[in-house]
């Protein structure tokens, strides 16, 4: 019974996080049709549907690449709580986030464009 739990134990993976923060672009949408899906306001590109009051963004294509998958929890600087990666922008994008502000249209234009530092975690299995 030893063995087998030696066995076990090393074909077992570990995880490692590693820690990556990337500078970009920050601009802030609502949920007005023209800011979202035409005919189904509010439904972002994964197929998830927005609510107000959900820490979402979402992100250029080029930022997948970098690990900003569907569903990776991000910090942005200045901004309290963690957001979710629920969208993504149009290819025409790069460096670039958009936060989600709810149907708060006056926050959103507060908000305008700014440069931020976002950081994110990302898992990676290894061999022991």
């Amino acid at each position: 019974m030893a063995v087998l739990a030696g066995s076990v134990l090393s074909a077992c993976r570990a995880e490692q996080t590693e820690v990556n923060s990337m500078e970009v672009t920050a601009s802030a949408y609502t949920m007005r049709e023209a800011e979202t899906k035409k005919g189904n306001v509010g439904l972002a590109a994964w197929g998830d549907q927005l609510k107000p009051g959900m820490k979402s963004i979402a992100v250029s294509r080029d930022l997948i690449d970098a690990g900003l998958d569907h569903m990776t929890p991000v910090t942005i600087d200045g901004l309290e709580g963690t957001y979710i990666v629920r969208d993504k922008m149009n290819k025409r994008w790069e460096d670039k986030i958009d936060i989600f502000m709810g149907k708060d249209l006056d926050a959103a234009r507060e908000w305008g464009t700014q440069t931020v530092t976002i950081r994110w975690s990302q898992s990676s299995a290894r061999e022991d």
